[in-house]
């Protein structure tokens, strides 16, 4: 069946789909398959689907979009499994703004009750050129493999106590600051749910090139699938000449995305040349300097994020022997310590 799309959502991007599409008749129930399905009723809140280029648009009752099936653990969104079974009819929910597919079985009262989508069929692709026999499409097509041979750079890792803390805003300043500095900087989006509007930023402050998770096949990050799409992309950015990497963990160093596995992985570890950990709060940054060293042996360089807001936050986070800089107000000061501390690592001075 061809079938014209509304709208496409970005998790889908690997595959470079058109407004037609071809559907099969049987759907493939596994994490990246992707689906196309039509949104049944409105919403006022988290109501956008984010597009192949990062635009978001509001989606209404009856709108035919292509999505892909996985899950979802956001502690401030919504909790989604992939379901056991997917056929033509069935009802499914719209997990995030990226347009990942699943079954929601829990939800944070902000975003409100999840959009329902009535599955249409898998949407076919045709490899072959010239060829009418189309196959199962799934978001791993044309993904990024990595590069094993690459030289490793320097890798400055932004993590933070959970969402909403401030990570992408730092990733952001640090790749504006090492660009002005005159390094080639990659901006990478390690763990989470599929969206690139954060590594879309990084690009907006100057990056070079930008990855994530879903340009390397994966809607949504676990212990599983993590460090595999963490390695593929620092030698796939390493590979493109990047001086170094700006590298984001999206959620926070506990939760259900994957980060922790990064963090024990010892050679993902050993590309880190500096360590900015974003906290809310007061407690938050001690639990989260605690946890990084005495789990990992990571020390944390410097502390951003709002618990920085202003000079109470400062002072609680100097009395732990470490520096505060906030990126809204103190950028300049956050990325001239950054690049101090990996300069070394870097060999060459702009």
């Amino acid at each position: 069946m061809r079938i014209h799309l509304d709208k496409i959502a970005s998790v889908t991007r690997n595959l470079g789909l058109g407004r037609w599409v071809t559907l099969g008749d049987t759907v493939e129930a596994r994490e990246g398959s992707v689906i196309a399905g039509r949104i049944h009723g409105e919403k006022s809140v988290y109501n956008e689907l984010e597009d192949v280029h990062g635009r978001m648009s509001v989606l209404h009752d009856g709108d035919i979009i292509v999505g892909a099936l996985g899950h979802r653990n956001a502690l401030q969104g919504y909790e989604g499994v992939l379901p056991t079974k997917v056929a033509p009819g069935d009802r499914l929910h719209l997990l995030n703004l990226g347009g990942v597919l699943g079954h929601c079985v829990s939800s944070n009262p902000g975003v409100g009750a999840p959009f329902e989508v009535e599955v249409l069929g898998q949407v076919l692709s045709f490899p072959q050129f010239g060829s009418r026999l189309g196959q199962p499409a799934f978001i791993q097509e044309k993904a990024v493999q990595g590069k094993p041979q690459a030289t490793p750079v320097p890798v400055v890792y932004v993590a933070g106590t959970c969402m909403n803390a401030g990570k992408t805003l730092a990733a952001c300043v640090l790749v504006r600051a090492f660009t002005q500095a005159g390094y080639k900087v990659g901006g990478a989006k390690l763990t989470g749910v599929s969206l690139q509007r954060d590594i879309l930023a990084m690009q907006d402050y100057g990056a070079e090139a930008i990855l994530d998770f879903t340009d390397a096949g994966v809607t949504c990050t676990g212990p599983a699938t993590a460090p595999g799409a963490a390695r593929a992309i620092f030698t796939e950015l390493a590979d493109r000449g990047m001086d170094l990497i700006i590298a984001e963990t999206g959620d926070g160093i506990m939760g259900e995305y994957g980060v922790q596995a990064i963090l024990e992985d010892k050679a993902l570890r050993d590309w880190g040349a500096a360590y900015v950990l974003c906290a809310n709060d007061p407690v938050g940054v001690e639990g989260g300097v605690r946890n990084l060293k005495e789990a990992y042996g990571i020390q944390v360089d410097v502390v951003a994020g709002p618990a920085t807001d202003n000079r109470v936050g400062g002072r609680f986070v100097a009395t732990l022997g470490l520096p505060a800089h906030n990126a809204r107000s103190q950028a300049r000061e956050l990325g001239a310590l950054v690049l101090d501390k990996v300069r070394a690592a870097l060999e060459v001075k702009p």
